[in-house]
């Protein structure tokens, strides 16, 4: 399916407040997901970033205030409803023991089964595209368990993908992959928004990489909002500062001109001293 023949989804969240148990963790929480590009939710640890994903998916219910799927609460919706318009790549997903890649990328399909439609060849089309798409067809027959950590990465994508939704939700995906596995990762999500023009939402520590890799951030500190916007407009010196509590300065990224930050530490002085010195 290409991005003209997609129906597109929409996701938004209203005045949410979100909580476990007694501790509330994000309030007053208002954004509206662009459709059709690629989002990146951003801050310090413990900010409120994977809870706010968590909510957006329906895997943790507001305490207040609502997510809107299609302008609907998604509370409201059947699972099977929000399974086949939106996707979620959790932080740590778990494959079952001795899981062939082929067999778990086909589970994306689940939500489309029913007593009265079966597997059929549509099904395998489309999983054998998911992993074409994501480069693991070659893995097909392996283990899950035998991967290295891009390639699982890069497996459990192609288990989103198969699951045919328009919206795709990824918390943290580069966690734990060395940076040639980051960025194949991040070069995998723009090719799946430029082909298909899907609506990628992820939560990602690299600011850098958020700022090269998204159309949009959503940056929070301490539960709450405290910028939305372009990639220019949101990267500024304050805003790091207030969001990360550090020192820096903001240039452009000589290869793809976004904003790019350059931490100040406290031995950036004494290391210049030092090499003068020397």
């Amino acid at each position: 399916m290409t991005g003209e023949d997609r129906v597109h989804h929409t996701l938004a969240a209203e005045s949410l407040t979100l909580a476990y148990d007694d501790v509330e963790v994000a309030r007053d929480l208002t954004v509206a997901i662009p459709e059709g590009k690629i989002t990146c939710i951003v801050g310090a640890n413990a900010c409120g970033k994977s809870t706010l994903l968590r909510a957006l998916a329906r895997l943790l219910k507001p305490r207040a205030g609502t997510v809107l799927l299609d302008g609907e609460s998604i509370q409201r919706l059947s699972t099977k409803e929000v399974a086949t318009r939106l996707g979620i790549l959790p932080q740590t997903p778990r494959a079952p023991d001795g899981i062939t890649v082929a067999d778990l990328v086909s589970r994306g399909r689940y939500p489309h089964q029913s007593w009265f439609q079966h597997w059929n060849a549509a099904d395998d089309r489309i999983v054998a595209a998911a992993m074409r798409a994501t480069g693991t067809i070659d893995l097909a027959k392996r283990s899950v368990d035998e991967l290295s950590g891009g390639q699982r990465q890069r497996v459990w994508i192609a288990l989103a993908l198969a699951q045919g939704t328009d919206i795709m939700l990824l918390d943290e995906p580069t966690t734990y992959l060395d940076l040639a596995h980051q960025i194949e990762v991040l070069d995998l999500l723009v090719d799946l928004n430029e082909r298909d023009g899907r609506t990628i939402v992820l939560v990602l520590h690299d600011l850098n990489h958020a700022a090269r890799y998204s159309h949009h951030l959503i940056a929070m500190r301490g539960g709450a909002l405290v910028a939305s916007g372009s990639p220019d407009e949101v990267v500024t010196e304050e805003l790091v500062r207030d969001v990360f509590g550090l020192e820096s300065r903001v240039g452009i990224d000589p290869v793809a001109g976004t904003p790019h930050v350059f931490p100040i530490g406290r031995h950036v002085n004494v290391s210049r001293e030092h090499d003068a010195a020397v």
